[in-house]
């Protein structure tokens, strides 16, 4: 699965099946509009192009760094700023990148970034149900 930005510059890269897909309603993501795809990163998601950098500045200790295209502004991904435990880093590609027949079917998690930091209960929607 490949997703670019609007003007090409950038594209991500996810081998193999996304899996569910996320929407989350933190401050960042509302406002992004964003539905992501997990995995880690030089693992199956690879992104190709130059990049800007957002990190929040208002957090002490921020743990994630959002990636932009610098000339179209489409958010691409967010990466971890740390490494787990494991010392592999998470990284999340936009799907909404991606052409709509490619992932219209693939299923919506919803998570609360905003108050509880958790996983929402599953209400059947697929990326295309977000479309409409």
């Amino acid at each position: 699965m490949k997703g670019t930005c609007h003007c090409g510059a950038v594209e991500w890269h996810l081998d193999g099946d996304p899996g569910s897909i996320t929407a989350c309603n933190c401050t960042i993501c509302r406002r992004y509009g964003a539905l992501w795809a997990y995995d880690w990163e030089g693992e199956r998601i690879h992104i190709a192009g130059t990049t800007a950098i957002y990190t929040r500045k208002e957090r002490d200790d921020p743990f994630l760094e959002f990636h932009f295209c610098p000339s179209c502004a489409c958010v691409l991904a967010w990466r971890a700023l740390r490494p787990d435990d494991d010392g592999r880093r998470r990284i999340a590609v936009n799907i909404r990148l991606a052409p709509p027949d490619a992932v219209a079917d693939l299923p919506i998690d919803h998570f609360d970034g905003l108050d509880t930091f958790e996983d929402l209960p599953r209400d059947h929607r697929c990326v295309r149900d977000m479309w409409s």
